[in-house]
């Protein structure tokens, strides 16, 4: 685990770095804050914030250089005592420039406003689309322009946006701060335009250099469009943190919340708990115990469905449910007096169907949950599909995929086919969801995936006249193995945003008590409604 953590730490630090020592520098000398820098400024002092998107586009983009932390920092954190969610373009990486990574990393910003009814502060500096890539991040759904449509969306739903022109600020990236609440600008290095001197020369024929066509003076001056200048981004971030300051406060969804009690072990326990070898057994309760509340802990249904464990339990004084995978070998008792041993980590009929009933509970309730996955499907086989295992697993995908109160996943372990589904992988709209170092998320394990694709490529090789010798079928696995393992890594998900980060598993609880905290900024709970369920 020590390992894995100090992996984990070498590459949360190079990341601080954004495009390098001397990017940073020749950025330092416009008399500009890092990304960072602003950030750490503009956050109160001694109180913790959560990182989204940590290693988004880790890996990626190698042929264009680069682009890490997709050239955005995005946090959770506190401005003048309100959580907020903070966007600082990184000017180090690309000039700012927009790569898909990027655009798909605002856009989970965004999200997460809209989703906790919660403050969105954008700290631009951003050379706008990177062009080379522009049809992969220009015209779609989900692309640079619904950037802009969620600013309106934003604005209707009355949920506060900030915007600190620190930079560049180009062609359609223009929108973004003026579609906002507040339009702050810096003096000498923030302007803000369609287009630039070089293209308004190109396009009319006027000669103009860029401050006078779009800086500071002229945008808070003679044309409005910013709201005031400031000298220096310290100012400017002065500004925000008053403007913040004045917020009223809405009417919240008031869930259950208690002084909070540490938990029965200290939260670095769980390092000697859980296994590294994917393989090996243990007992999710243990590992919990460093996660919630002390003695906080009631479980539902204890003796049934025993390979999925349902509790209602507190974390830092807030009420949840938790559903997690008992990774224990469990005996589950069966008519005419018998027994079956079950497999830890895999989901069975009895399981599916108490976990259903338990998300259920919490929905009618107003308890959120919170998942922690360690799962490597459900039960296959005749007796399981005669029993109806497919049926019991709609029933929890339905249960879990229409929960109404706010969910938040953690994959501890793996996270393998439909049961990353039923657990609330991604597709299924968790608050937050993230990864331990020790996570792997795949439609398979390595092992079985790279047995299978070696049957197809052997079949296929066959019905060409070619025959495989054993020393060609290892060769063959191993390659197979190798690069279905490469995309099982936590940080292949987090690069693509499959997760909003990797996490050292001590992070764990403070990210559930914030991320709670965010989602009861909205007070709006839709009627829980299953629709219908396979019985």
């Amino acid at each position: 685990m020590q390992d894995l953590l100090d992996l984990l730490k070498q590459k949360t630090e190079k990341l601080q770095l954004g495009g390098g020592l001397s990017k940073i520098e020749k950025h330092k000398e416009k008399g500009k804050l890092t990304a960072w820098e602003r950030i750490t400024y503009l956050l109160d002092d001694n109180q913790p914030y959560v990182e989204i998107g940590k290693f988004a586009a880790d890996g990626m983009y190698v042929e264009h250089g680069g682009c890490p932390n997709a050239g955005v920092v995005v946090v959770l954190g506190y401005v003048s005592g309100r959580l907020c969610v903070v966007v600082s373009n990184d000017a180090t990486v690309k000039a700012g420039a927009w790569f898909p990574m990027t655009g798909k990393k605002n856009l989970r910003a965004q999200e997460i406003a809209m989703e906790n009814h919660i403050p969105i502060i954008y700290l631009v500096d951003s050379a706008g689309v990177y062009l080379p890539m522009q049809d992969e991040i220009f015209p779609d759904k989900e692309h640079f322009g619904r950037i802009f449509r969620n600013n309106a969306k934003l604005s209707s739903m009355g949920i506060p946006q900030i915007s600190a022109i620190m930079g560049s600020c180009v062609a359609g990236g223009a929108y973004l701060p003026i579609m906002s609440d507040y339009a702050l600008i810096v003096e000498g290095t923030g302007s803000v335009f369609l287009a630039g001197s070089y293209l308004v020369r190109s396009s009319i024929g006027e000669v103009i250099d860029n401050e006078t066509l779009g800086g500071a003076t002229t945008h808070c001056e003679i044309s409005g469009v910013t709201d005031n200048k400031y000298p220096d981004d310290n100012s400017c971030l002065d500004a925000i943190r008053n403007i913040v300051d004045k917020f009223g406060h809405h009417e919240h969804a008031h869930f259950s919340r208690k002084t909070p009690i540490a938990p029965a072990y200290k939260p670095k326990a769980l390092y000697d708990i859980l296994p590294l070898d994917r393989l090996k057994s243990y007992d999710m309760r243990e590992l919990l115990k460093t996660i919630v509340d002390a003695d906080s802990m009631e479980e539902y249904k204890k003796d049934y469905g025993k390979t999925i464990l349902c509790t209602l339990a507190r974390i830092d004084g807030w009420a949840v449910g938790i559903v997690a995978n008992q990774r224990e070998v469990v005996k589950a008792k069966k008519p005419g007096n018998t027994t079956e041993m079950q497999m830890g980590g895999v989901i069975y009929s009895d399981s599916a169907d108490k976990a259903a009933r338990f998300i259920m509970n919490c929905n009618q309730q107003k308890i959120p949950l919170i998942f922690f996955q360690d799962v490597t499907g459900f039960m296959v086989g005749s007796r399981s599909e005669q029993g109806g295992i497919i049926k019991d697993g709609a029933k929890m995908v339905n249960a879990m995929a229409n929960s109404v109160v706010p969910k938040f996943t953690f994959i501890v372990g793996n996270s393998y086919g439909a049961g990353n589904y039923a657990m609330c992988g991604k597709a299924y709209d968790p608050r937050l969801i993230y990864a331990w170092p020790t996570a792997s998320m795949a439609v398979m394990s390595g092992a079985a995936a790279g047995k299978t694709l070696l049957q197809i490529q052997e079949a296929t090789l066959k019905g060409k006249g070619t025959t495989l010798s054993d020393e060609d079928k290892k060769e063959l696995l191993a390659k197979i193995e190798a690069q279905y393992n490469e995309q099982l890594s936590p940080y292949y998900a987090a690069a693509r945003l499959w997760v909003d980060g990797v996490i050292d598993p001590a992070e764990t609880r403070n990210i559930i008590s914030m991320g709670i905290e965010a989602a009861n900024h909205n007070p709006t709970i839709e009627k829980y409604n299953v629709g219908v369920i396979q019985t």
